[in-house]
């Protein structure tokens, strides 16, 4: 029913940045929260980012506060993720998840994410 596609991860050098786009389809208007999530090899699947359906309220994990912001264009049905001063350990896949209920879920494929020293 939500289709999501993730877009603009790729290779960095360390203290650099990128923006991780993520384009919603389908039921669009069933989603109440939207967030990124990040799974580095080996290493569970771990949450980065949320933002509600509104804007108005964010969740950021504590290891990427104060260098990643998370938002969304509603217009566009589009969330981002801007990552600033990015480190060697932000290296992973990063998923775009869309949370219809608390039990209904959509995931994207996924994008790769390099952080090189």
């Amino acid at each position: 029913q939500v289709q999501l596609v993730e877009s603009g991860g790729g290779l960095v050098q360390a203290g650099g940045s990128l923006r991780l786009s993520c384009a919603a389809s389908g039921s669009i208007f069933s989603i109440n929260v939207m967030g990124w999530y990040r799974q580095a090899p080996g290493k569970q699947r771990e949450l980065v980012a949320t933002i509600t359906s509104s804007g108005g309220s964010t969740d950021y994990a504590d290891s990427v506060k104060g260098r990643f912001t998370i938002s969304r264009d509603n217009a566009k049905n589009t969330v981002y993720l801007q990552m600033n001063s990015l480190k060697p350990e932000d290296t992973a896949v990063y998923y775009c998840k869309a949370s219809i209920t608390l039990v209904t879920h959509y995931w994207g494929r996924g994008t790769q994410v390099t952080v090189s020293s």
